[in-house]
C-alpha cells in the first residue's frame, strides 16, 4: 500500500482563513442588520406620527372621510399578506 499524501499546509490555512473569514462576515451582517433594526425603531414612532398627522389635515380639510381613512388602511394590510 501506498502511504497517503499529506495536504500542503498552505490549502489547509487556506480552509481555516475562508471559515475564518466566512464567521467574521456573518458577525459584521449581523451588526449591520442590529443597527439597521435600532434606526428603524427610531423612524417608525415619526412617521407614525406624520401619518397620523396627515390624516388629521385631511379629515380636518374635508380632502377625505374616516371611512375612507380605513379603506386605505385595509387596501394597505390586504397587499402586506
Amino acid at each position: 500500500m501506498s502511504p497517503k499524501k499529506a495536504r500542503p499546509k498552505s490549502v489547509a490555512g487556506r480552509r481555516t482563513k475562508r471559515a475564518l473569514s466566512a464567521k467574521n462576515e456573518d458577525v459584521g451582517l449581523s451588526h449591520r442588520l442590529n443597527d439597521l433594526i435600532e434606526r428603524i425603531d427610531i423612524m417608525m414612532p415619526e412617521m407614525t406620527a406624520r401619518i397620523a398627522a396627515l390624516e388629521h389635515l385631511l379629515l380636518e380639510k374635508e380632502l377625505c372621510t374616516r371611512k375612507d381613512l380605513s379603506s386605505a388602511r385595509e387596501y394597505v394590510r390586504r397587499l402586506e399578506e
